[in-house]
């Protein structure tokens, strides 16, 4: 029992060395991304506190979200709903002052669950999915932050509505009435691995929509542009974001996935 009793605290000091060590690297990962976005910010005559950093924590566990709260991050997206459903549970209580937002396609029938779990729903794209979710946060007496996903690239794998599309100005023309959503702005995904020129265009394509857009429809909000990952933010920050998704440049590289999922990894 003596030999038990001493061999305890060793692994106690153990498993405390080794989550120290996580927590270090973790910050110094956090510090040079800081330093890359402060660093593109400059370069784009732009504050540092014009843009907002979302941790996009899919696929890693809520421990992960954890220790990038005690180290400031308080924004962070999710790609599904019942994967983020499992990590609310271990979330209890929630970290203080954190948000969590849907940054993935939301399917009608999952509306409800979305409205009790997320704080933000980043991807809207039609109007059915829009006044589904504004009954679900109706009947929890929420209002809910949303962004409308435009689609700027031809991949098949993205989703959103085209710009100049029936289902984008059913969006606008709805989204007044809707009490219980609060338009924030627009959010979009670069082509995949495209060439730098065609990557900054696609972000000047969203800016220049959300100028149009807010001219065209006063009652809304555009105050947010949610457009940049790991691979390009310095080129968005460039072109006007207010808002950046990071996923492996800040948590690594995730592991092997599904072909379904790995093209979801286009979000972070």
């Amino acid at each position: 029992m003596r030999d038990a009793e001493r061999a305890e605290p060793r692994c106690e000091r153990a498993s405390g060395s080794s989550l120290n060590k996580a927590m270090t690297a973790f910050s110094e990962t956090l510090e040079q991304l800081e330093d890359a976005i402060r660093a593109a910010c400059r370069a784009a005559g732009r504050a540092r506190g014009e843009v907002e950093l979302m941790a996009v924590s899919k696929t890693f566990p809520a421990e992960a979200i954890t220790e990038a709260a005690k180290l400031g991050l308080r924004l962070f997206g999710e790609n599904r709903v019942q994967e983020f459903s499992s990590k609310a549970s271990a979330l209890s209580p929630r970290p203080k002052g954190t948000e969590y937002h849907l940054i993935w396609h939301l399917q009608s029938n999952k509306t409800a669950r979305a409205a009790e779990l997320f704080d933000g729903i980043d991807s809207l794209d039609s109007l059915r999915l829009v006044e589904r979710l504004n009954d679900a946060a109706a009947e929890l007496g929420k209002r809910l932050p949303v962004l409308i996903e435009v689609k700027l690239s031809p991949e098949e794998t993205k989703s959103g509505v085209a710009p100049d599309s029936a289902d984008a100005v059913q969006l606008l023309e709805a989204l007044p009435d809707l009490s219980h959503l609060e338009m924030r702005g627009l959010m979009t995904i670069a082509p995949w691995g495209a060439p730098e020129p065609e990557t900054r265009a696609c972000f000047r394509h969203l800016r220049q929509l959300r100028d149009r857009w807010a001219a065209a429809h006063p009652k809304l909000q555009f105050d947010v542009l949610s457009m940049g990952m790991s691979g390009d933010f310095a080129l968005a920050i460039a072109e006007g974001a207010t808002r950046i998704r990071i996923g492996t440049a800040l948590f690594g590289k995730r592991k092997p996935q599904t072909e379904r999922r790995s093209q979801e990894s286009e979000l972070e």
